[in-house]
């Protein structure tokens, strides 16, 4: 039985100003120059380090060379392997009494490159790759691909590698089998479509000269990676080279209300979480955003939210501040509040029977809350705790921040997870917030640029008053 929409969460849209619209279309303008320059986790450490130098924040190794203290107003990053960054506003109040955070991830699924990758079959050269998330693999095939990444030679020379982007660029692609040939494809199951094995990128077609030599279009393949970017095939053994959709971020829609690109999940919410941070100057505690990798394969690694680079750089950060102990770290911890900036779906008119329509997310009605993700019956989530809810809802009304609720999904459908309940382990209050979706985890994804703009108010509101 189809249950009526009882709750009605206000268009954003219809409560803005000319001012209003003006810093909105700002925000995105700016947004979809940022997502269709940063594809992968380097690249979007690279920019925001860029920017948050130019907002005054320095570089925490250069802060502990010089043995000089913090002091409150005083803004610092911490840089992990290039993959993972952690920026603090140092709060007039000791640390011990707890910060506010604002954590998002900024890996996003895609084909990664394996280690030994470059092979030539029937006179056709290709990448071997392995595929980086949760994605529905039949989406990868017929278009244009781009890859991005680093070559880090034996010397230690690293080589920044971006083909596919610029103007004239080749791009690359993954082919699919003809409609006419596809009888026994089309009866397969939608995971048996494309198999992850078959997700061979066509990379070129030309043979080297030597009508003897064997692996002719493999040879000058890599003469022509040699030419430009100085790299040997036993080079690819310590790259870390990624394959995403090429091509810039763009308006969506006829009344470009909306934003496609790659990698919202969950980009846009590390973008609206920094842009919320520049905004914040000598606040009462001390501010904290989290951007952190390998949250779509379980937050694991050195540079994922299960490493310990958060509570060790909040360590060094204390430390500087001259308020260091283990007691009062693990007190600052535990007194801390946080937004887990991540995406949820929005309602698809097209899909409707996986959606509760009281439980879902709309576009154009403002950041989304989800007190719990997991599946099933909320295995594995983050399930947060009624009061610190009412106290998020009661500064994002003062604050005039459009917001709403939501779930992934009818009970059973499916679920997610964010890191939400990896910082909820040190008994911190946590509540996932962030953006709502179409097409999440396909290679271009969809968004309200309303939302986008009420993320970054929320946000803001959240690290000045919580």
């Amino acid at each position: 039985m189809s249950k009526n929409l009882t709750k009605e969460y206000k268009y954003a849209w219809d409560k803005y100003s000319k001012k209003d619209f003006k810093i909105l279309f700002k925000i995105s303008d700016d947004y979809e120059k940022f997502m269709s320059k940063c594809k992968t986790e380097r690249e979007c450490v690279k920019e925001f380090i860029l920017r948050a130098e130019k907002n005054g924040y320095k570089n925490i190794e250069d802060i502990m060379n010089a043995k000089s203290p913090l002091k409150p107003g005083d803004k610092v990053y911490a840089n992990n392997k290039d993959k993972n960054l952690a920026l603090f506003v140092i709060g007039t109040e000791d640390m011990e009494k707890g910060m506010r955070i604002l954590g998002a991830h900024i890996d996003s699924p895609r084909l990664d490159l394996k280690q030994n990758p470059l092979y030539e079959d029937t006179d056709l050269a290709l990448f071997d790759t392995h595929y980086y998330g949760g994605i529905k693999k039949y989406q990868w095939v017929t278009l244009p691909l781009a890859i991005h990444g680093v070559v880090i030679k034996k010397d230690g020379t690293k080589v920044e590698v971006v083909i596919g982007e610029k103007d004239g660029d080749p791009v690359v692609g993954v082919s699919d089998l003809l409609v006419h040939l596809a009888g026994d494809q089309m009866d397969k199951k939608g995971n048996k479509v494309v198999e992850g094995e078959d997700l061979n990128v066509l990379i070129g077609s030309i043979p080297i000269e030597d009508k003897e030599d064997k692996n002719r279009v493999k040879k000058n393949i890599l003469r022509i990676l040699n030419d430009k970017y100085g790299i040997e095939e036993e080079d690819f053994v310590s790259a870390e080279l990624e394959v995403v959709p090429a091509g810039p971020a763009r308006d969506f829609g006829l009344d470009s209300s909306m934003v496609m690109a790659y990698g919202h999940d969950d980009k846009i919410c590390a973008y609206t979480s920094f842009d919320a941070m520049m905004k914040i100057e000598n606040p009462n505690k001390t501010c904290v955003t989290l951007l952190v990798d390998k949250e779509e394969i379980g937050s694991v690694g050195a540079t994922g939210m299960q490493s310990r680079f958060f509570e060790n750089t909040a360590a060094e950060v204390m430390s500087l501040c001259e308020e260091y102990s283990d007691l009062k770290l693990r007190r600052a911890l535990t007194n801390s509040k946080m937004l887990s900036s991540d995406v949820s779906a929005a309602f698809d008119p097209n899909y409707p029977s996986v959606m509760d329509k009281n439980n879902a997310a709309y576009f154009g009605k403002g950041v989304v809350f989800n007190k719990y993700t997991g599946a099933r019956g909320k295995s594995g989530c983050n399930d947060a705790n009624p009061e610190y809810i009412a106290e998020i809802r009661n500064i994002m009304d003062k604050n005039d921040v459009s917001w709403q609720t939501a779930e992934l999904g009818k009970v059973d459908q499916g679920g997610g997870g964010t890191i939400a309940y990896i910082l909820a382990e040190y008994n911190m209050q946590v509540i996932d917030c962030g953006i709502a979706l179409h097409n999440m985890h396909a290679p271009w994804e969809v968004a309200s640029k309303a939302d986008i703009y009420e993320a970054v108010k929320g946000y803001v509101a959240f690290l000045k008053e919580i």
